[in-house]
């Protein structure tokens, strides 16, 4: 099953504690209030924990925006239902 935008927008709420949030595919992370690379890797790490994969660290640093995330998650989960 793919995660749609506002399945990962979710999580990115919950990790932060912002519930009303505005996110979009064209979002950058370094734009969110508050923001650190800490935030980044604790986003990843709930995804991979709720929806079972498994990410690289190269992979994490090129996530600079939602969109990147998205096709991320995406790929990852095409490559683990084939």
């Amino acid at each position: 099953m793919v995660a749609p935008l506002s399945e990962i927008s979710s999580i990115v709420r919950d990790v932060l504690h912002h519930d009303d949030l505005e996110l979009a595919v064209s979002t950058c992370f370094g734009d969110l209030p508050d923001w650190d690379s800490m935030d980044l890797i604790s986003v990843v790490v709930e995804i991979e924990c709720r929806l079972d994969l498994q990410f690289e660290l190269s992979e994490i640093d090129r996530l600079a925006t939602m969109g990147d995330l998205l096709h991320m998650v995406t790929a990852k989960q095409a490559l683990s239902a084939a």
